[in-house]
């Protein structure tokens, strides 16, 4: 076997060896048996929020559990084509198993990266907000390629993306939007990316075709869970009606349907302007909760903490990643040090490398944090 395969090999089984560590694999078929038990107990719909999340456990555990055998029937499988293929001089069997390998590693890597969203909200649905910096038109125009970019990672994973409001700058591109994005994991995966984002290029607004430097800021937090109560009492909440400024067309609003909620004790504002004012109300209302939830898990994790500290404003000296368009081509992210040149896939959605990593780099942390508290 080619030393390259060895590697991928190996990289495969440390990813499969986490897995298993993760789920406790010495305990999961008992586990699964007790939940079986569980769900026969002709009592439990009696109440029906328990018995959902009882189901979305028990799903939790089967997905697990198979996903791990999958994986390792299909490397057993592949590194028995190679042995048999060296033995009878058959080229064609090799390349084909060694290939199957390759993408193999890539598709632990990545379940050992979601097996590692642990965390009390990993596993919600996610507000996105994106608010241009200084820069007027330029940051406007940069805010709304982030947007985009966001939107069509979600849409590459397979989430349902809403679009909660959207505030469009005077000559290009948006000054704010916010996102509602629906699937497993989605705030586990979206959390690192909060902060602030630095463009670099020539700009097409610029007759001289200078150089331009544009930042726009990135808040993610999850949705609150149904099970999780969050009492917002009326007395802290000034909530406004106002005429949407939407893109034009089929966006703007002829009544004043859009609400404004602003939480006095914190200062936190949210909007939302769908066509309906009582829709307005509850969105607002629920990403209210959640900015609210947001800042109770700040509070119990330093590290997310001092990650949103360290945002700061949308301008110099506080972004997490930069992408350059000119001179070169480069997206860097300053947390980790990964880069690519491939700044296009970049900007159409390919994120999963830069997630991966600052998530990897989180979990690292509370690891020593952990191992610290213990001594």
């Amino acid at each position: 076997m080619r030393a390259e395969t060895q590697n991928h090999v190996q990289a495969i089984q440390k990813s499969l060896n986490l897995l298993r560590q993760r789920m406790d694999w010495d305990t999961a078929a008992h586990r699964l048996e007790e939940f079986d038990a569980r769900v026969e107990d002709p009592d439990l719909w009696n109440d029906p929020e328990r018995a959902q999340k009882l189901m979305r456990e028990r799903q939790a555990l089967v997905d697990a559990i198979t996903r791990y055998e999958t994986f390792q029937r299909e490397l057993s499988d592949n590194v028995e084509l190679i042995e048999l293929g060296e033995t009878e001089g058959d080229a064609d069997i090799v390349a084909e198993a060694e290939a199957a390998l390759k993408g193999l590693v890539d598709r632990t890597a990545a379940a050992e990266i979601e097996a590692l969203l642990d965390g009390e909200a990993d596993g919600n649905d996610t507000f996105l907000e994106i608010n241009a910096g200084a820069g007027g038109t330029e940051s406007c125009d940069w805010a709304a390629m982030l947007a985009r970019m966001y939107v069509r990672w979600a849409e590459k994973h397979g989430y349902k993306v809403e679009l909660i409001s959207e505030s469009a700058g005077e000559e290009a591109g948006i000054k704010s939007a916010a996102y509602k994005i629906i699937g497993p994991n989605a705030y586990g995966w979206l959390k690192s990316e909060s902060g602030v984002h630095r463009l670099v290029r020539i700009s097409p607004y610029d007759s001289a075709a200078r150089r331009h430097t544009s930042f726009s800021s990135v808040w993610v937090y999850p949705v609150v869970d149904e099970n999780i109560e969050i009492e917002v009492p009326s007395n802290e909440i000034r909530i406004d009606t106002y005429r949407s400024s939407g893109a034009g067309g089929q966006h703007v609003n002829t009544t004043d349907s859009a609400v404004r909620i602003t939480h006095i004790p914190t200062g936190i504002v949210v909007t939302s302007s769908e066509k309906s004012q009582h829709q307005n109300r509850a969105n607002a209302m629920a990403a209210l909760k959640s900015r609210l939830y947001q800042m109770e898990l700040d509070r119990r994790n330093a590290s997310i903490q001092e990650a949103h500290d360290a945002k700061g404003d949308a301008g110099w000296g506080n972004q997490i990643r930069s992408y350059v368009l000119q001179p070169y081509q480069m997206v860097k992210d300053l947390r980790t040090s990964v880069e690519t040149s491939d700044t296009g896939g970049v900007l159409d959605g390919d994120l999963d490398r830069f997630m991966a990593a600052t998530l990897a780099m989180d979990v690292a942390g509370k690891s020593r944090a952990e191992a610290r508290a213990e001594e």
